[in-house]
């Protein structure tokens, strides 16, 4: 039998389908991403190493992905201000956090008191880049090496203070180089590097540390002293400062780290499109540039693997907590 479609029924056919494929576009990701600015949350203040390296990113991923990437600085509580912020956020790849190993890998140790949002409130996007940090001393310390401000810690006991931003690792390379040594100093908590330096500058705090573009200048000009770097090896801007295995501190990570994450359940093609644009920013010839000069290696690759590397390292960071004894608040 041959059925003969009136335009009443035509109509409605076309109404029924309409309908049907407004609520599929509805029900999951969008049809175009983005279709919006995108917010980038940053849970350090502004000038510290994430910032700088957020706003670098997101004038990038701004031009690759048709809309504009915005900074978005939610600073306090050892980062987990931001990182509750990105947990309550809707998961349509709209609003992202630059993820860094404190915030990451380091709270989940250090605030086991609180109820944080834990791994399974956000997805990993991407690596972006790996990090080496400096101990450095103020230019009034009596001390260019660590052996040298050990000895002077030893003998001014409780006169030497630790600044550095609290819930990171700067934070816990100043508790780690303490408890492994045996010296009495004071941790002095900051929301973000760039607020401690004026007072390691000015002698109000004795002891830092930081990303090297941060503590490069004020090391070349004199006004602070490198003790060690936590890299793995020398660094080619420091040839002449050792690493901490070599001045004897041994089983502090060597690699810290920040990458994009997102909201959990987060559509994977979005979190697929973000971790390509992601990868070929940092594959440009601007960034492999500029990254280098800024202190940054870039490390592009998978979700997958940028998951692995923070699973790993929250249990490293987890034994330099318990050793180092540090609290958060």
């Amino acid at each position: 039998m041959t059925l003969h479609l009136t335009p009443s029924m035509l109509r409605a056919a076309a109404i029924v389908c309409l309908l049907g494929c407004a609520g599929s576009t509805f029900a999951g990701e969008p049809a175009v991403y983005p279709s919006r600015p995108v917010k980038l949350i940053v849970a350090t203040a502004a000038g510290s190493s994430p910032d700088v390296l957020a706003r670098v990113i997101a004038e990038q991923l701004s031009a690759s992905l048709g809309q504009a990437v915005v900074v978005d600085n939610r600073p306090g509580a050892g980062q987990t201000l931001g990182i509750r912020t990105l947990a309550e956020a809707e998961p349509d790849g709209h609003t992202l956090l630059l993820g860094t190993t404190g915030g990451l890998a380091i709270n989940p140790a250090l605030y086991r008191h609180l109820d944080l949002p834990g791994s399974k409130s956000f997805v990993p996007v991407a690596l972006m880049v790996t990090i080496p940090n400096i101990l450095a001393v103020a230019g009034t310390v009596p001390a260019e090496s660590l052996a040298e401000l050990i000895a002077y810690a030893k003998a001014n006991p409780g006169k030497l203070s630790f600044g550095a931003s609290q819930g990171t690792p700067l934070q816990l390379l100043g508790e780690y180089v303490r408890a492994k040594s045996g010296i009495d100093m004071v941790y002095v908590p900051y929301k973000g590097g760039s607020q401690a330096m004026p007072d390691l500058l000015a002698g109000r705090i004795q002891v830092s540390a930081d990303a090297l573009p941060l503590l490069l200048p004020h090391i070349r000009e004199g006004k602070v002293h490198a003790l060690a770097v936590t890299s793995a090896t020398r660094l080619p801007e420091l040839p002449d400062v050792p690493t901490l295995t070599e001045v004897g501190i041994d089983g502090y990570p060597p690699q810290t780290w920040m990458g994009l994450v997102a909201p959990a359940s987060t559509p994977r093609a979005i979190v697929g499109k973000l971790n390509a644009a992601v990868n070929d920013v940092l594959r440009s010839a601007a960034l492999r540039e500029r990254l280098p000069k800024l202190g940054f290696k870039a490390e592009p690759g998978s979700p997958d693997d940028f998951a692995r590397l923070i699973a790993t390292d929250a249990e490293k960071w987890a034994a330099v907590v318990a050793l180092s004894g540090a609290k958060g608040d």
